[in-house]
């Protein structure tokens, strides 16, 4: 086998992210020295560097990582390297252990394979199912998942070594299991824009998954929706970097806590590094291409802030080819990127058929060649059971293609967080606590205040709601007015823990006595069945208001008619099938019409966004969702969700995000479209008013080093208690490169009863001023930056002025005359 090195990455370069060490402009940092490819032969040298690398993370590793690596067999450590996934039998490779109770007992006592020993775990063990839209055929208690965790765990203690198993879940809005608390997923988290309580929702993620043993949450995402067509979207939290990061550090500090040992913590996943948007034409799996500038200055900076303090201890690498690289086979992204520059010192994942992702691009011409690469580059475990990290790997070693300093390098790291998650110590779990933890009331309540602060207004003309007194006749309309699924997302926890209220129900719980309602579905979300049309009509003519759900169906894998989720891609962002007809001939009745959407992307709504008089955008929010938006309708909460998110009018117009480059906002419209969003970035309405008074600045001139804070008075305006979402953006006046025309650099939530003002301050660090610059170095320049403080990124109430002086150069000594 000859030599094959890492292909050249074009623009993405080696030089190097000061990350927290931001420098002002004209300092400069040296690069890492340059290392040694990654290649598929044994003969491959070590670099000084990496020899160093290597060394300084073992030295970091816990005592009991060293006494037991070099004690371990081949097999052994190997089984250590894969994490299979339980799923229903139809979605695995019929050879993996994980089809039964009895291969399952198998793979973790060492007898499934002769080139296994005793398994290191596995990934979504408790729901069998990737997606809580699956069926479980016998849906585990958090009791009985308790007592399975305890069982598999005593057999891996009477192994040789009795390594403990490692668990992994998803745990994107809820710990996916049977019974646990499904909380609003991605843009619907996103739209609260309240990192505290983002925090709190994955602490009770977090709790219940320990409970039952599972000791992993994965996709937890720390990417940006930079394209809506890709399903995922659904799971991803919005476009904005600082406004992502700001969350992103809000899960990873809820998961894990102070201590990720504790028995209501566990290590969090994120999810999918670096990056699966803007990809070529939406598609999941198609390749983002970005340069390194853009991966630094927007991509980066969730990942950051996930692996800051407390860091999180996990990722899961993307199956996204960067700029001609897959990502399973790039040293520079998961070893120079991520572990050299972010500073991750936890474990890389493999995406699902991740490492084939290298056969399929033609880095690798088999199984084998494609596990040598992604070792070498850092991915350290496979979930998906591929030979690249089984049988394959294990004849590689043996016949001197890969070094087994390499499999000693995975497996420690993973050994390693065992260790920081206590598992060595406590692997077993108290039965009688899951069941007390699973779907807490306390747990409820918190999703239950997720879903009300995840409800965006984004219409209400004529102050059509809240719904008052002089509506006694409601229709209810829609595919999505009485569905249960379709409010819960992709990977939700299944079968939910108690029957879960549709929007539908949740108006009848609410509605006021005297208020009859009249139910009508008109459509399914795909198809061009339009026989339920007419009593549909028939419905709205009946009633005073008519509410209209419309939107997506997120039943990802389980049908064929889903269109949001993983592998549920858009061509275009208008409402499917006869949807469109439905909200037209309900429209022209003449009865008001709220239109309640329930969809994890972004939707082109432009003709309800004309015509009718009232929108509710609810997301994704989770089993709490019906009544949240019952309360919103009726004036029970007053709506405070703000657009994670751009809404385009069309797919011509992607890629469409706030923070586009100047000439872009400059440009002028398409033929027959308009150029600007339906809704913009950081939008959404209340039922009171808020006003902006009084901006100053501490220190309007500061140094590259230096901050300042920004502070504004608000006021509750109107005449009922509301919380307003006060957005901070910057545009750097003049620049070394081109930036977006404004960035978000701060916000602050505020809850105000009416007539009450308060002062909000937001901190302009080193860090929010600054630039990539065209030496890829991270920077301050000196300059001015027009502060921009309002209600979205278009709704700007008040302006201001920072300015970085320029660092002064030392004078040199005179030198005497003659």
């Amino acid at each position: 086998m000859t030599d094959t090195p890492e292909p050249a990455r074009g623009a993405l370069s080696r030089r190097r992210l000061l990350g927290s060490a931001v420098v002002a402009a004209g300092a400069t940092t040296a690069g890492p020295a340059r290392t040694a490819q990654a290649t598929t032969n044994a003969t491959a040298t070590t670099s000084a560097t990496e020899s160093a690398s290597a060394a300084t993370e073992e030295s970091r590793w816990h005592p009991g990582v060293r006494h037991l690596l070099p004690r371990m067999t081949l097999p052994e450590k190997i089984a250590q390297l894969n994490l299979p996934q339980v799923l229903p039998a139809g979605l695995v490779p019929p050879d993996s252990p994980v089809t039964s109770d009895e291969d399952r007992a198998r793979f973790v006592a060492g007898t499934w394979r002769d080139f296994l020993g005793p398994g290191g775990g596995f990934f979504g063990l408790m729901n069998e199912t990737v997606s809580g839209l699956i069926p479980v055929e016998h849906p585990r208690t958090p009791r009985q998942q308790a007592q399975l965790t305890n069982r598999l765990q005593e057999i891996a203690a009477a192994t040789r070594l009795g390594i403990p198993l490692l668990q992994i879940a998803e745990g994107t809005n809820g710990f996916s299991a049977p019974g646990a608390t499904i909380f609003p997923e991605g843009p619907g988290m996103g739209a609260t824009w309240n990192p505290a309580l983002v925090r709190e929702v994955y602490a009770c993620v977090a709790a219940e998954a320990r409970s039952v043993g599972v000791h992993v949450l994965n996709t937890l995402p720390a990417e940006l929706t930079r394209d809506p067509r890709l399903g995922r979207v659904c799971e991803f939290f919005g476009e904005d970097p600082f406004h992502v990061a700001s969350l992103v550090a809000a899960v990873v500090q809820g998961v894990q806590g102070a201590d990720p040992a504790g028995s209501d913590r566990a290590a969090a996943s994120l999810c999918h590094f670096p990056a699966q948007t803007p990809n070529v034409g939406g598609l999941e799996g198609s390749s983002v291409e970005i340069g390194e500038r853009a991966l630094r200055q927007t991509h980066l900076p969730p990942w950051q802030a996930g692996f800051g303090a407390p860091g999180a201890l996990m990722t899961l690498a993307c199956q996204s080819t960067i700029d001609g690289v897959p990502t399973h086979g790039s040293r520079f992204l998961l070893t120079e990127v991520l572990r050299g520059e972010l500073g991750f010192t936890g474990v890389v994942i493999a995406e699902g058929g991740g490492l084939t992702t290298l056969v399929t691009e033609g880095l690798a011409e088999n199984q084998r060649q494609a596990g040598a690469l992604a070792l070498a580059a850092g991915v350290d475990v496979g979930i998906t059971w591929e030979e690249a990290y089984l049988g394959e790997l294990a004849a590689a070693v043996r016949a001197g293609e890969v070094p087994e300093r390499l499999v000693d390098r995975a497996v420690g790291r993973v050994l390693n967080l065992k260790y920081r998650l206590g598992l060595f110590d406590r692997s077993r779990v108290d039965p009688d606590r899951a069941e007390a933890t699973v779907r807490s009331a306390a747990h409820q309540a918190v999703s239950l205040r997720a879903a009300r602060e995840s409800i965006v207004l984004l219409k209400n003309s004529g102050d059509l709601l809240p719904l008052g007194p002089s509506v006694r006749r409601l229709a209810v309309i829609g595919p999505n007015a009485d569905d249960v699924a379709d409010l819960l997302g992709d990977y939700t926890p299944w079968p939910p823990g108690a029957p879960v209220a549709t929007v539908l129900a949740a108006l009848r719980d609410t509605a006021p006595d005297g208020v009859t309602i009249r139910h009508a579905k008109g459509c399914e979300v795909t198809g061009d069945d339009r026989a339920g049309i007419p009593a549909a009509v028939a419905a709205a003519r009946a009633a005073d208001v008519t509410v209209l759900v419309l939107g997506e169906r997120s039943t990802a894998f389980a049908s064929a008619d889903s269109t949001d989720g993983e592998s549920r891609d858009a061509a275009d962002l208008e409402l499917t099938g006869v949807q469109e007809e439905l909200l037209k001939a309900v429209h022209a009745t003449g009865t008001p019409v709220v239109l309640v959407l329930v969809n994890g992307r972004a939707l082109a709504v432009n003709w309800a966004a004309e015509h009718v008089p009232a929108i509710v955008e609810a997301f994704l929010p989770g089993e709490f969702g019906g009544r949240a938006v019952a309360e919103v309708l009726f004036g029970e909460v007053n709506p405070s969700g703000r657009l994670p998110v751009t809404v385009p009018r069309g797919v011509g117009q992607l890629p469409l995000t706030y923070d586009h480059k100047r000439m872009r906002a400059k440009a002028g419209d398409y033929v027959g479209l308009s150029a600007s969003p339906l809704y913009e970035f950081g939008f959404g309405l209340s039922y009171t008013t808020f006003s902006y008074a009084r901006l100053r600045i501490s220190r309007p001139r500061i140094r590259a080093h230096e901050s300042t804070v920004v502070r504004v008075d608000v006021t509750n305006t109107g005449v009922r208690r509301g919380q307003e979402v006060v957005q901070l953006y910057l545009r750097d006046r003049l620049a070394s490169v081109s930036l977006p025309e404004r960035m978000l650099r701060g916000y602050a939530k505020v809850d105000l009863a009416p007539g009450e003002t308060t002062t909000v301050a937001m901190t302009l660090s080193p860090r929010e001023l600054a630039l990539v610059d065209h030496r890829m170095r991270t920077t301050v320049e000196p300059g001015l930056f027009d502060v921009l403080v309002g209600r979205s990124c278009l709704s700007v109430e008040l302006t201001g002025q920072v300015e970085v002086m320029a660092v002064e150069e030392p004078r040199s000594p005179e030198r005497p005359a003659g």
